[in-house]
């Protein structure tokens, strides 16, 4: 008697699972590695942990993907086409955090958040589904949306220059330092009568800084997004789904070729090694942070309720409560493992979800042999070392494409609001919008309010993520839509 199986469980031909599973490592990959790009820099670690980031972060993808793909226990594991990625939602806390606190006493806060966060994911994953009548996609579209025009920020830094450091807009004139070196040496000299420099003095930069906005990083960008923008128009299939990913290809080489990357870190890196937990930080356990990043995971943990029962419809295989939970929960167990080998938090990457309805295979085998290919990839540090040394002209070409990207799957989210018949949902968005604006253009506005709820306030996210939330229970309760979630995770797929 022959059984029918799935074809979600399907097993396929190892070379054809195998080619499959490297197109949605491909599809994924630049998403990938920003996130440890942009949180390492803004740590200001040095190159080395950086690659170490990015390894690890590659490596904890991988194992999560094989865990919600392939299922552990009856506790974790949707068993649907899921690739596990990084989520780009908590990026704008955690620069926050690296900016507050910088170096290796910022990570450990950042990995300790983490930690915490993930370990009140996975006891809150049961009564994830009932958050879904709080995040509609009045709410989800504009929190979405705020956090790509957060992250632009990020990206026109990386094609200009850093607000601070070297390539800043202004640096101090050395006429000016000059004069301030000599004052302290003759304050400091014996029988002088000239009082000792405060401390915390420094020169106020005054002159334009010859580095920033240099037109040769400037043309670099500009020829990576020229890139994306040519493969998106012309490229066909999975060309056009790998768009990013060239573009910063074809940047690497020009740079290469123009002697503006240096390989001798790359040459010195090993081949192989293991991901060990607690390798760059020892992480620091603040409520407050734990508080800002958990919040961040209950939108993300709404997303991903979203996409589990768009892929559910998408694939053909419906799923219960508790395989909800499942895949819920999974997402904080990947965020708890991310915290103890020094990543971040994760969740399913839309993109992928979105291949899965653009190649009509639905074996979430395919996804499995995608996480063995990030597991390897996590185990070869001079990948991750050949990543970091890309300047970062070269990922502002694509950062204004990928975090654009996400500003404008708000804003399709957005579209399947009803703003016509509820004029209402208009003044939620616009609040809750111009609230998360205030930490981007205001950011010392927090200078007279208590120091211990500035964490909670210095993220435009979180403003707005509480800002649309209270809203939304104001202007129209608390009503439960499922349909209207899916159909926004399906707009949200279609980038």
């Amino acid at each position: 008697m022959q059984t029918t199986v799935h074809p979600v469980d399907e097993k396929l031909p190892l070379g054809r699972v195998t080619a499959l599973g490297l197109q949605h490592v491909l599809v994924m990959y630049a998403g990938a590695v920003a996130v440890p790009l942009i949180v390492g820099r803004a740590l200001n670690l040095p190159p080395e942990q950086v690659a170490m980031l990015i390894s690890a972060d590659l490596f904890v993808c991988g194992l999560v993907t094989l865990i919600q793909a392939m299922g552990c226990t009856q506790w974790f594991g949707i068993k649907l086409p899921v690739m596990m990625g990084v989520t780009f939602a908590a990026v704008g806390p955690m620069v926050s955090m690296a900016q507050s606190t910088g170096g290796h006493a910022g990570a450990g806060l950042i990995f300790g958040s983490v930690i915490g966060a993930g370990v009140i994911s996975i006891l809150i994953a049961p009564v994830g589904s009932r958050l879904l009548r709080f995040f509609p996609p009045v709410v989800t579209g504009t929190i979405i949306t705020v956090i790509g025009i957060s992250l632009m920020r990020v990206g026109i830094n990386w094609i200009f220059g850093n607000p601070v450091g070297p390539t800043a807009p202004s640096v101090p004139n050395p006429e000016h330092l000059k004069w301030l070196s000599e004052a302290q040496a003759m304050a400091g000299a014996p029988g002088s009568s000239l009082p000792p420099v405060p401390a915390g003095f420094a020169v106020v930069p005054t002159i334009p800084n010859p580095k920033y906005a240099d037109l040769t990083g400037v043309g670099i960008s500009a020829i990576v997004l020229l890139t994306i923008l040519l493969v998106a128009r012309f490229g066909k299939g999975f060309l056009a789904n790998i768009s990013v990913l060239l573009g910063i290809v074809v940047g690497g080489i020009i740079t290469a070729a123009m002697g503006l990357m240096d390989f001798h870190k790359v040459a010195e890196a090993q081949w192989f090694n293991i991901v060990l937990p607690f390798e760059i930080a020892t992480p620091v356990f603040d409520p407050i942070l734990i508080l800002t990043m958990t919040l961040v995971m209950i939108v993300v943990m709404i997303e991903s309720t979203g996409m589990f029962l768009a892929l559910s419809d998408m694939t053909g295989k419906k799923i219960d409560q508790n395989e909800l939970t499942r895949g819920l929960r999974t997402d904080g167990l990947g965020t708890l493992i991310g915290g103890i080998f020094n990543t971040f938090p994760y969740t399913s990457f839309s993109q992928n979800v979105g291949l899965v309805a653009v190649t009509g295979v639905k074996s979430r085998w395919v996804c499995v042999a995608g996480g063995v290919i990030l597991v390897l990839l996590g185990l070869l540090p001079k990948m991750a070392m050949l990543i970091e040394s890309l300047p970062t002209v070269v990922l502002g070409g694509a950062g204004l494409v990928m975090f654009g990207m996400v500003a404008a799957t708000g804003i399709r989210i957005l579209s399947t609001v009803d703003f016509l018949k509820n004029r209402n949902n208009a003044m939620i968005v616009a609040v809750s919008i111009g609230v998360g604006m205030i930490p981007l253009v205001a950011p010392n506005f927090r200078q007279w309010m208590p120091h211990a709820i500035h964490p909670l306030i210095e993220s435009g996210i979180l403003l707005a993520s509480m800002a649309a939330v209270l809203l939304n229970v104001f202007f129209n309760g608390a009503r439960g839509d499922t349909q209207a979630v899916i159909n926004a995770a399906r707009q949200a797929d279609a980038h």
